[in-house]
């Protein structure tokens, strides 16, 4: 199985420590073939788990790292004038791979960001008036920093919406910590050396076997019932979209599949709908400022919806 195999390379060889939820996060946004949103301070091996992870599917990967004076061709790529033949020829961006890294992503300026919305809703870029088509799969995996707001550009509402889930990447525990600092140098010489354990193939097939995971009416009714109650809670100004219910429904498959199962149960939906529905949720400045947090109110909805019976 796919996450059998990236698990036993990453976990149990403790190249990864503690980043088991990262990692089952990032296959299952593969995938449900959407894009996942990294979120975490500094140093907490944002980078190195979504590089690990993407090494071992045996994928094109490419890293961008995001700045302010990045340009949206420096990511779309540009036709240049070649002088030898006397015309323009395509330079390709490093868009065109199958897993792009767009490393702190709200570092990059409002102009260069929206570069990626086409590619991500369309899997396409448009460039110069000509139309390419991305070859599959094809995720973005985002970082950002949310603690550090000097230099950056907030990502807007539909920038936001484009990531199928986001997800917050926490410090280790005390033991992590502890386990990292002695194995620091195994871990770092194991990254930089690691090889695909499937191949691109095996990564087509599996998202094609997890498309096709069955989800019961009550378990669609269950999803309609979470997302139309984060509209009607106290604390929230804009509650979840049609588009964060499908969030859910893909993203439920995928953690599912990698379960084993063939179909969706009322555990799944709960697992993913903290970072399907989280950055999709707006919440009133009064409650804000209390500081009631979106996860919170996920939670709330979650405890008073009652959950399908088997």
């Amino acid at each position: 199985m796919l996450y059998k195999l990236i698990f036993d390379e990453l976990v149990a060889k403790e190249i990864l420590i503690e980043r088991e939820r990262e990692i089952r996060y990032i296959l299952s946004a593969l995938l449900a073939r959407g894009h996942i949103l990294l979120e975490g301070v500094p140093g907490v091996a944002k980078t190195a788990t979504a590089k690990a992870v993407s090494n071992l599917l045996g994928l094109e990967f490419r890293r961008v790292q995001m700045t302010p004076d990045l340009l949206p061709s420096d990511i779309i790529g540009g036709y240049i004038f070649d002088q030898k033949t006397g015309s323009f020829v395509l330079r390709k961006g490093p868009i065109f791979t199958n897993i792009l890294l767009a490393d702190e992503i709200n570092r990059a300026s409002p102009r260069t960001q929206s570069a990626l919305l086409e590619a991500m809703q369309e899997r396409q870029v448009t460039i110069e008036g000509n139309t390419f088509r991305l070859e599959d799969p094809f995720m973005v995996i985002a970082t950002q920093n949310p603690i550090e707001f000097e230099g950056t550009f907030p990502l807007p509402e539909a920038q936001l919406d484009r990531f199928l889930i986001k997800v917050r990447v926490d410090y280790p525990s005390t033991k992590g910590f502890r386990d990292l600092l002695k194995k620091i140098d195994q871990i770092e010489q194991a990254l930089n050396t690691l090889k695909p354990v499937v191949g691109r193939e095996d990564v087509i097939k599996a998202i094609s076997e997890a498309s096709n995971v069955r989800v019961d009416d009550s378990i669609l009714e269950y999803i309609v019932n979470i997302v139309e109650n984060t509209r009607t809670h106290p604390a929230v100004r804009l509650g979840g979209s049609p588009r964060a219910g499908i969030a859910i429904l893909r993203i439920a498959r995928a953690w599912a599949y990698l379960e084993g199962r063939n179909y969706v149960i009322p555990d799944d939906v709960k697992a993913v709908a903290v970072p399907a529905l989280s950055h999709r949720i707006i919440l009133k400045p009064e409650y804000e400022i209390e500081g009631v947090s979106q996860d919170r109110v996920i939670l709330d909805v979650l405890a008073k919806v009652p959950v399908p019976r088997p």
